[in-house]
């Protein structure tokens, strides 16, 4: 796989902006040797609301990781979220056309290539084509088709879809802050390149990238990706909820959901308080931390029931789900994993990055599972994805057809 030894992830999302840089070895290993994250303030739901503020927030974000790394970088892996993004499963099929009817990798591209071919409207493009297994004359199961004996070659993909200009307003702000995009990356993908075990992915497990103004589903199964979703709400309405019902700023009340809230329901905190700065920010008073849960856990229970619905609605009984893990901001509420547990009727985890070198405790943490995410996947996903548009182009190379149609 051709690629620089240095590789890049900027994850702009509804409250942060975040950057990580890593090195790859040249057995492609990684370590992170830059970090670096600021205040988003131009964003709503995955959602560009202010070009400036939003380029303001990128440079800040790369300039910390930059210094933090001593290098410069020029490209970067972007992750992208929102209501527009779209996904369904897809099935190509094709004759292996060699005359000794053994698989090759064009094979392999074709069969992908034949699966990506699907009626998209004008203002939509192809993100991701993701094949989840082959079947080789039949036979289903297999990851590597390449050198078996076959006659025909087929294979089950999930295909990721974005609202073309949501995608443009985001990378031009990449463009305007200096960066190239290298590729665009649907979050809760990257979230699960970095927090998931490859037992995880087989047995069946739904990912929950908790954010700030979108929690992002991903269903991993059979090795590899079944569904993708985005609900439109995350960690921000849960502080908006607290604002209202303590009658305070919303920076005061995301301060109290970080110092005390949890959605744990088996510890006693009936005799409990804490104090709230009223909104003139002069006075204080005593607030039950019974009141601040029952908020939380309300909140979250609402979040979970949209996503039980969505999960029975795209996944049919066949897919076995054995799992949850809940990452991203709004996994760091004290008691999350045991509440998401009991609701959905699944052992839970929380999930924090691996699989790369460097991680320092700051980010050793999932709120910053899908910005390590974006190198990891993105490292994988250079030179070697290939998920053709109707015009047959790769997602990367339409990542620069992008940027010149902005640009140009």
């Amino acid at each position: 796989m051709a690629r620089s030894d240095v590789i890049c992830g900027l994850d702009i999302g509804t409250t942060k902006t975040a950057t990580v840089i890593a090195s790859v070895a040249k057995d492609g290993s990684m370590d992170v040797t830059g970090f670096g994250v600021a205040p988003s303030f131009g964003l709503r739901k995955g959602v560009v609301t202010d070009l400036e503020e939003t380029v303001k927030s990128v440079e800040a974000a790369i300039e910390n990781a930059e210094r933090m790394a001593g290098v410069h970088i020029s490209d970067a892996f972007v992750g992208i979220t929102g209501e527009h993004i779209k996904s369904l499963n897809s099935h190509g099929i094709v004759a292996v056309s060699g005359d000794d009817r053994e698989v090759v990798p064009l094979d392999v591209k074709r069969v992908v290539d034949a699966s990506t071919i699907i009626s998209l409207p004008a203002e939509r493009q192809l993100v991701h084509s993701l094949p989840r297994e082959y079947l080789v004359d039949g036979q289903n199961g297999i990851t590597d088709p390449i050198g078996m004996s076959a006659a025909r070659l087929e294979v089950d993909t999930h295909i990721v879809t974005a609202g073309s200009s949501f995608v443009a307003n985001v990378l031009k702000c990449v463009h305007r802050a200096g960066i190239e995009p290298r590729g665009v990356i649907f979050e809760p993908l990257a979230a699960g390149a970095a927090v998931l075990l490859p037992e995880e992915r087989n047995a069946g497990v739904v990912l929950i990238d908790i954010g700030g103004g979108t929690s992002d589903i991903a269903v991993y199964w059979g090795g590899g990706v079944y569904h993708t979703w985005t609900v439109p709400v995350g960690g921000n309405i849960i502080t908006n909820d607290i604002a209202l019902g303590l009658k305070t700023s919303f920076s005061e009340a995301e301060n109290i959901k970080q110092l005390y809230g949890t959605a744990d329901v088996t510890t006693d905190v009936a005799e409990e308080t804490f104090e709230v700065k009223a909104l003139s920010g002069r006075t204080t008073r005593s607030a039950a931390k019974s009141f601040l849960r029952q908020i939380i856990v309300a909140r979250m229970n609402e979040i979970f029931k949209i996503v039980r619905a969505n999960l029975a609605e795209n996944c049919p009984p066949e897919v076995m789900l054995a799992e949850l893990v809940l990452t991203g901001g709004g996994a760091q509420l004290a008691g999350i994993d045991v509440l998401a547990a009991d609701f959905f009727d699944l052992p839970a985890r929380i999930g924090v990055p691996m699989h790369v070198g460097g991680l320092t405790d700051t980010i050793k943490h999932p709120a910053y599972a899908a910005t390590v995410g974006l190198v990891l996947f993105g490292a994988k996903a250079d030179g070697a994805l290939q998920a053709p548009h109707r015009n047959g182009k790769s997602p990367w190379s339409r990542v620069s057809s992008w940027v010149s149609e902005i640009f140009g």
